[in-house]
Parts: C-alpha cells; sequence; structure tokens
C-alpha cells in the first residue's frame, strides 16, 4: 500500500511538472517578444527549447538563425539559415540574410563553375517548395486524365486532337513537376552538408589527429560529407579540395 503511495505522489508530481512547462506556442510568443526586445539569447534559449521539443518550421529557423546572427555567432546562423532554406528555398529574405552572414566568414573559397543547364533546373526547382511541387504535380496528373477522357470520349474530330495534345503536353509537365518534386523531398531529407561550428579548424589527410594539415577552414564555412568513419568525416568544400575532419567540429544541415 505504502508503495502504491509512492508511485501515485511521483505520477502526479510529474504530471504536474509536465503541465507547468510552457507550450511551443508559448515559448514562440516568448521568442518574439524577447528578440523584438533585443533580448537575443533569450530568444535563442526560447526558439531552441521548440526544436530540442522535436518541431520545426521555416519561420522557426529563420528567427533562430537571426537571433545568433545577433549574438554573432556566424556559423549557428548560417546552419539555421540553410535549415530554413530547406524546407522554403524560394524565401528571398532567408537567403539575402544567409549571404550577409556568409559575407563575415573568413574563408573566401571559388566555387567550381556549374554547367548552365544544372544551374537553370535547380533555380526552377527552388522556385517553390517540395509540396508546392508535389501539389502542382498532383493537379498536372488531374488534367491528364481530363484531357485523356476528353481524347477518349469526344465526338468531334477537333476536339479529340486536342485532347490528345493537350494529354501529351501534361505528362511532360507531370513527369517535371513530379522530378522536381522528389528532388526537393530528397535535397530536404538529404544529411551530406554541414557547417563548421570551430572558430578554425585543420582538415587531415586521413582520420587521424597525427596526419598530415591539408588546409584551415573557418567558422561558418559549408562542406560536403563525402563519407563517415568512427568520429570522423570525409568533407568536400566549393573548390573540390576534400579531406578529414572531427565530427565534432561540424554540425549537418
Amino acid at each position: 500500500m505504502k508503495r502504491i503511495l509512492i508511485y501515485t505522489a511521483l505520477l502526479f508530481v510529474a504530471v504536474v511538472a509536465r503541465a507547468a512547462e510552457p507550450t511551443s506556442l508559448e515559448r514562440w510568443e516568448a521568442g518574439n517578444k524577447a528578440y523584438i526586445e533585443g533580448n537575443y539569447a533569450k530568444a535563442v534559449e526560447e526558439y531552441s527549447a521548440i526544436v530540442e521539443g522535436g518541431e520545426y518550421s521555416m519561420k522557426l529557423y529563420y528567427n533562430l538563425a537571426n537571433a545568433y546572427f545577433k549574438l554573432g555567432e556566424t556559423g549557428k546562423a548560417i546552419l539555421y539559415y540553410n535549415k530554413a532554406l530547406r524546407l522554403s528555398p524560394s524565401q528571398e529574405d532567408v537567403r539575402h540574410n544567409l549571404a550577409i552572414a556568409e559575407a563575415q566568414t573568413k574563408d573566401r573559397i571559388t566555387v567550381i563553375p556549374e554547367f548552365f543547364l544544372n544551374r537553370w533546373l535547380r533555380i526552377v526547382r527552388n522556385s517553390m517548395s517540395c509540396m508546392a511541387w508535389s501539389i502542382l504535380s498532383l493537379a498536372t496528373l488531374a488534367l491528364c486524365l481530363a484531357f485523356g477522357l476528353l481524347f477518349l470520349l469526344a465526338s468531334a474530330i477537333r476536339w479529340r486532337k486536342a485532347g490528345f495534345y493537350c494529354a501529351m503536353c501534361g505528362v511532360v509537365l507531370f513527369i517535371a513537376t513530379t522530378s522536381f518534386a522528389i528532388s526537393s523531398r530528397n535535397d530536404m531529407l538529404s544529411h551530406d552538408e554541414a557547417i563548421v561550428m570551430s572558430s578554425a579548424i585543420s582538415v587531415k589527410s586521413s582520420p587521424d589527429r597525427s596526419a598530415t594539415d591539408l588546409f584551415v577552414l573557418h567558422e561558418g564555412t559549408k562542406v560536403h560529407i563525402l563519407s563517415e568513419m568512427d568520429e570522423w568525416c570525409e568533407v568536400v568544400i566549393a573548390d573540390g579540395k576534400k579531406g578529414w575532419t572531427e565530427t565534432k567540429n561540424i554540425e549537418e544541415i
């Protein structure tokens, strides 16, 4: 009987403590209020608590990035600007603030020129979110079916021709929009990019602290993760240089 009473009391305390915790909405409002008042450390605390609770959104990442930027934590700011763009790549405000933050990093890396067609396709894909491309894909599929029915059921030749050609155009659009949706989703879910969090790190020739230093990277630089081994990651930067760094030095986007 005594044990049951103890368990009941502990359960009651846990329920009360849980009820006393601020909700995500309350933390969001508190974070916004703190940011407006210039208390950026408090804003980071509130926004981070929401993220740690498993919730996320473009606006949450964007506000958190802005708060980190105000605190001078460039690496964290760039990390969360990139996270925001993963969810909504068409947000020009996020891209603008990211460019400002990246301008404050020490590394000036020459980017390998991208084939113009790949660049054009990437720009088109980033013009809308994954959800928007998915909705557009379903809409084009519906149009394909509608024009297909017109082709099959219309009695007039001109309407059958119109249905056929419109259905073919719809198929092309369906394939394109579906491809963009899949590509956007894969990019959003990938974990092959990261941001340097340490003020300066030496990139090694092999996953060993005694290995040769190849080059140095500074806080805020984006790297592409090629492989992982124990506590090490093989990374490559925009100019094609690659090497190994300890996982603790970077944080995945």
